[in-house]
């Protein structure tokens, strides 16, 4: 019974890990580009060109060391979701694989011991060019105030699709808390079509994610990098079909029936 204890601990730390990491990533993805920008050394005048800046090595190498990092984190998050490494990680961690898998993701992001592996590491490049940039009035005033808006909407459009997705389950939390009841594992429960959704949904939050990389009043060279990669990780990831389409319109139907019925039984 005590090694089934000591999961719980152990799945609780994942979270803990995650859930830092999500607040890091809120801050390292919208805060920073809308509210706190860095300092730019000589201003946006002293910025080149897409042609100069591909011959200039105080730009070219910051964006290498940019992309090794995301072709780190994107490398680790696809290959530990791969059938046999799941296979492996089940094999020896058992009920606890999801919450590695969490785990490492976050790590991959930010590791809260020594460093931040991504976030804290990421190189901004801003002598490099931008793609658009709000400088001139009023478009320096209403267009971060949009872009503000616009990110405010779409973090709580993924708060709240996480938690229609059994954000628990996600995190590898409902996994050990059925496996301590002796409940068995809770992907067991779901129907084949929600099975067969999750097999090609990696990432039901893909929209809102884009939102939040693309609309910034600024777009520099390192964002674009960042924005770029991630929009076609993101893309490949997704592999739905008119199957899978039609069972998220019935889910969609069946939940909006069940909020209308207090109404209706109030109205007679």
């Amino acid at each position: 019974m005590a090694p089934t204890l000591l999961l719980v601990p152990a799945a609780l730390a994942s979270f803990i890990l995650a859930f830092g990491t999500g607040v890091e990533f809120v801050r390292f993805t919208s805060l920073r580009p809308l509210l706190g920008g860095l300092p730019e050394p000589g201003g946006p005048d002293a910025r080149q060109g897409w042609l100069a800046a591909l011959q200039d090595c105080s730009i070219l190498a910051p964006l290498a060391w940019d992309l090794g990092l995301l072709i780190l984190f994107v490398g680790q998050h696809s290959l530990m979701a791969t059938e046999t490494v799941k296979a492996w990680m089940s094999r020896y961690f058992g009920v606890l694989q999801r919450s590695l898998y969490v785990a490492c993701t976050a790590l991959a992001l930010q590791p809260l011991i020594l460093s931040q592996l991504v976030m804290r590491y990421w190189e901004p490049v801003p002598r490099g060019p931008v793609l658009w940039e709000a400088r001139a009035e009023p478009w320096a005033t209403w267009v971060p105030l949009l872009c503000f808006v616009l990110h405010v909407i779409a973090w709580l459009l993924i708060f709240s699709i996480l938690l229609v997705f059994d954000y628990a389950e996600l995190m590898g939390l409902k996994q050990v808390y059925y496996h301590v009841l002796g409940l068995g594992e809770p992907l067991a429960l779901k129907s084949p079509r929600a099975l067969r959704l999750f097999s090609h949904l990696r990432h039901p939050v893909c929209v809102e994610l884009l939102t939040v990389l693309w609309v910034v009043p600024t777009l520099g060279t390192d964002r674009l990098l960042l924005a770029l990669l991630l929009t076609l990780y993101l893309g490949l990831a997704h592999g739905l079909d008119q199957q899978d389409l039609r069972y998220l319109r019935a889910q969609l139907q069946r939940k909006l029936n069940l909020l209308s019925r207090p109404q209706e039984g109030e109205a007679e």
